[in-house]
């Protein structure tokens, strides 16, 4: 099928096509259906609570009312700045039920790029979290003059803030508003969330997701991870980041118990581990920087938690087999690995093993196989093509551009025709910058990002598979792999490591290691020991940066370079 074309219509159906998929009627179904099923929260002193979904919904109208009343309507757009918290959870619908679109913020993002997003995106009420005024302050003399905030807050402004002609706080708004009444009957096709992209290379760019794609999006999440409501969810992934990939509105369309750990950082590994032991977790999104940690961890726990059910979806960067090895020996949890950007919603394909292959493949087979980056959901189009735009048949020689679409994929950058330009085809399909192969089973595998895939003397070399190998090596915490300048070869690979604490890890065995499995002239030419490596507001490997600080690492030239003819 080529939606580049127009649809044809046939029999007319009888049905109640005219029904719009909106994510307000998400929540508001589920707190019909599902009205004592449980939301628990922790508040920013640190204390847990718990609520339900009829009264989160209550609460929802009333911020819907009290946000209409001061002018928010159809086509505004309004900013959350906030954690991992109850009230953000609420304004992922209450904010769409005045039939505005809510904007996520990266609170990680330096001033300017944040102060260009809202800029950008239009957004002239912003909801912020009170221990983010700070940065709301250095934001303000760079946003219009008729911004408003709207202050999260358990107890009073602080005074610096109180008597603001432009603000006022998120529980008084509530406080004084009934239930909305007149909420708009809007039109799935309009916008009810957006993100902004994260990239190490030029602005921020602007995805603006639809009620229909975030309805169809959150059923694929539900029926490709097996969530029901019997599942309880903790939302790991910061909130801000591709709308919590997603899993926000998964939880809600099969009602779930949602677990909301409120504000946290990366280094907070005992407070999340425990919390999912604590709370019975049966479904996470969490990246392998957050989870690496996590498991190191468990391993130093004297007696480790048995969570048979614990099911990660696991992104951001490949999990390392070492990785998913350890939680399924320790705890009994499985990590399913899934692919996806913030222009897909982000999920693109999910690592689920097939009946047919599970009988065919041995135990270490099996467990490479999860390496991948999985089968493509339905619902969603992919591609894999070569430097000319031609596709390219499944198998694992076949190695070029990933390109993706669907109805909860972008087709185009939000004002901004000119990345809009660069980064589509001319059939709609999104170009991720991702190098890949489809198997002949029908399993995606990412290489790397066309950015950092290691070209050495005409050959290409995946960074991801050297690190994820790296992992494995008793004594490496973390690993990254970056291709730098050589003076014979263009590029080279080399490696950067954090040690396990106590271990005396030399370069030599490193590069063993490695040796073991592949080719000599993959193997990175340098192995340098660091205390920590730099990562993106996301948690990603920041490598472009890494590239800038190590790009004179090989400027005397060595290693094999690339095979031999």
């Amino acid at each position: 099928m080529n939606s580049a074309t127009a649809p044809v219509l046939g029999t007319p159906s009888t049905m109640g096509d005219d029904e719009q998929l909106t994510t307000s009627r998400l929540f508001r179904d589920a707190a019909r259906t599902y009205p004592d099923q449980s939301i628990t929260h922790r508040t920013i002193d640190g204390e847990w609570k718990v609520t339900d979904y009829a009264a989160t919904w209550e609460r929802m109208q009333r911020v819907a009312a009290g946000l209409a009343s001061l002018g928010v309507g159809p086509g505004d757009r309004v900013g959350l700045l906030l954690w991992n918290d109850l009230r953000h959870f609420e304004c992922y619908f209450a904010v769409p039920l005045t039939g505005a679109t809510m904007v996520q913020l990266n609170l990680r993002l330096a001033p300017q790029d944040l102060a260009y997003v809202i800029g950008h995106s239009g957004a002239r009420t912003i909801v912020v979290d009170a221990t983010l005024l700070p940065l709301a302050e250095a934001l303000g003399p760079h946003l219009p003059e008729d911004t408003r905030w709207i202050v999260a807050t358990d107890g009073a402004l602080p005074d610096s803030w109180a008597g603001r002609a432009d603000t006022m706080s998120y529980e008084d708004l509530i406080e004084r508003s009934a239930p909305i009444e007149d909420a708009p009957d809007m039109d799935e096709r309009s916008a009810s969330g957006a993100c902004y992209t994260t990239g190490t290379t030029g602005r921020p760019k602007g995805v603006f997701y639809s009620h229909r794609a975030t309805w169809l999006h959150a059923f694929a999440i539900a029926a490709n991870t097996g969530m029901t409501m019997d599942d309880t969810v903790m939302l790991l992934t910061p909130m801000f980041h591709a709308q919590c990939w997603g899993l926000p509105y998964a939880s809600v369309a099969v009602g779930a118990r949602v677990v909301l750990p409120g504000r946290f950082t990366m280094q907070d590994t005992a407070l999340l581990t425990e919390s999912l032991v604590e709370h019975a977790v049966t479904v996470a999104p969490a990246a392998p920087a957050i989870l690496l940690p996590m498991l190191h961890y468990l391993e130093g726990m004297e007696e480790t938690p048995h969570l048979p059910g614990l099911r990660f979806l696991c992104g951001a960067t490949e999990p390392p087999v070492a990785l998913m090895q350890g939680f399924d020996r320790l705890m009994g949890a499985e990590i399913i690995h899934a692919y996806g950007a913030t222009e897909t919603s982000p999920v693109v394909s999910v690592n689920r093993l097939r009946p047919a292959l599970a009988e065919r493949l041995s135990e270490d087979e099996q467990w490479d196989l999860k390496r991948y980056q999985g089968l493509v959901v339905t619902g969603v189009d992919v591609k894999v093509v070569d430097p000319m735009g031609q596709p390219l048949p499944p198998g694992e020689r076949n190695v070029g551009e990933v390109m993706i679409r669907g109805p909860w994929i972008t087709r185009s950058y939000f004002e901004n025709p000119e990345a809009t330009e660069k980064g589509f085809d001319d059939e709609g399909y999104w170009r991720s910058g991702d190098v890949g192969h489809l198997s002949e089973e029908g399993y995606l595998k990412i290489a790397d990002r066309m950015k950092d895939v290691v070209k050495s003397g005409g050959e290409w070399i995946s960074s991801i598979d050297l690190e994820n190998h790296l992992l494995t090596v008793p004594g490496v915490s973390e690993a990254a792999v970056v291709g730098v300048p050589h003076p014979t070869w263009q590029e080279r690979p080399i490696a950067l490591v954090v040690r396990t604490a106590g271990a005396d890890l030399s370069e030599e065995q490193a590069k063993a290691a490695l040796g073991a499995r592949f080719a000599s002239w993959q193997v990175p030419d340098r192995v340098l020991f660091v205390d920590e490596l730099d990562r993106t507001s996301v948690g990603k490997l920041d490598k472009k940066r890494l590239r800038q600080v190590y790009a004179d690492a090989l400027a005397q030239g060595e290693g094999p370079g690339a095979p031999s003819a």
